[in-house]
């Protein structure tokens, strides 16, 4: 009896050891699985699909996942872009072009999404563009009096952009008797190419740093009125908390500074690349003395 009493006891600390055991494997398992899922957070940041915007969110792509960042680039307009800033579902916008083009998002996001003070480019232009050969055409001014020429459309691009609502007040500034016709960048810039190849007239709404300036020969209108404004710098935008979940990638984008040529060069690595992420790539890594300036 005392044996059987022995042996029975022996079984029932035997098991218990084995489940002790187990849960312990479990739990460790699963505060591992945490430790790894709270490493592989992504960061989301928008782009929008606009040349430049395209490169330099593949460019800061591949500069923090060299860092062992994981980052999703989420597509959206610029209209969502704020409203996911906002609510918290967006971590970074890299554009934001101020005093003039973005003003209308600065004035209603102010207080629930972080803008920065730096910027990464000081000398941005926007302004209606039309080509060279167009002599007669020089001043947004000229513009009623050839009307027929471009039966009275601007060939527009993103609906929501900054600059296509610049343009709009635009044409009520200087009391055009044209029509705004949104579609979207890459649309935009083939109306041109095809224009261009025909000489044909065509008017739009272009920025500078762009790559088009350096494939077909496009002048700005002058503005007396000022309404695109003058020089414009571009900032980025992040959702609020972002500087204290990541003070590091804070930091590194406040240092972030190109000129025409980087930014010219970097378009044209990420638009004839078969995938944009990975002409950045190579970007990076030929101009690493430039990124380490940022991300020291």
């Amino acid at each position: 009896m005392n044996t059987w009493k022995k042996e029975l006891s022996l079984i029932f600390a035997i098991l218990l050891l084995a489940v002790l055991t187990a849960c312990g494997n479990t739990s460790g398992e699963s505060n591992s699985e945490a430790e790894t899922e709270e490493n592989e957070e992504a960061i989301t940041i928008g782009q929008i699909n606009w040349a430049e915007n395209i490169a330099v969110t593949n460019m800061w792509k591949a500069i923090l996942e060299d860092k062992g960042y994981n980052v999703k680039l989420s597509v959206l307009d610029m209209g969502t872009t704020m409203k996911a800033l906002e609510d918290g579902e967006l971590d970074a916008s890299l554009e934001i072009w101020l005093p003039v083009q973005d003003a209308n998002y600065l004035e209603k996001y102010q207080d629930t999404v972080n803008f920065s003070d730096a910027t990464w480019f000081d000398n941005a232009k926007v302004g209606l563009v039309v080509p060279t050969y167009l002599e007669d055409i020089n001043s947004v001014e000229d513009l009623n009096e050839h009307k027929e020429l471009f039966d009275g459309e601007i060939v527009g691009f993103d609906p929501g952009a900054g600059t296509m609502e610049v343009t709009e007040q635009l044409i009520k500034d200087y009391n055009l008797d044209f029509e705004l016709l949104p579609s979207s960048e890459p649309a935009m810039l083939s109306e041109i190419g095809e224009a261009v190849k025909d000489e044909e007239p065509i008017v739009a709404p272009l920025w500078s740093p762009h790559w088009i300036f350096s494939k077909y020969d496009l002048k700005f209108l002058e503005d007396p009125k000022k309404t695109f404004g003058g020089v414009e710098k571009i900032h980025h935008a992040t959702r609020q908390g972002f500087a204290e979940d990541y003070p590091e990638i804070s930091e590194w984008f406040k240092n972030w500074k190109m000129n025409d040529q980087q930014i010219g060069e970097l378009i044209d690595y990420t638009e004839n690349a078969e995938e944009p992420l990975d002409g950045a790539k190579k970007w990076v890594k030929e101009n690493q003395d430039l990124i380490d300036e940022w991300v020291k």
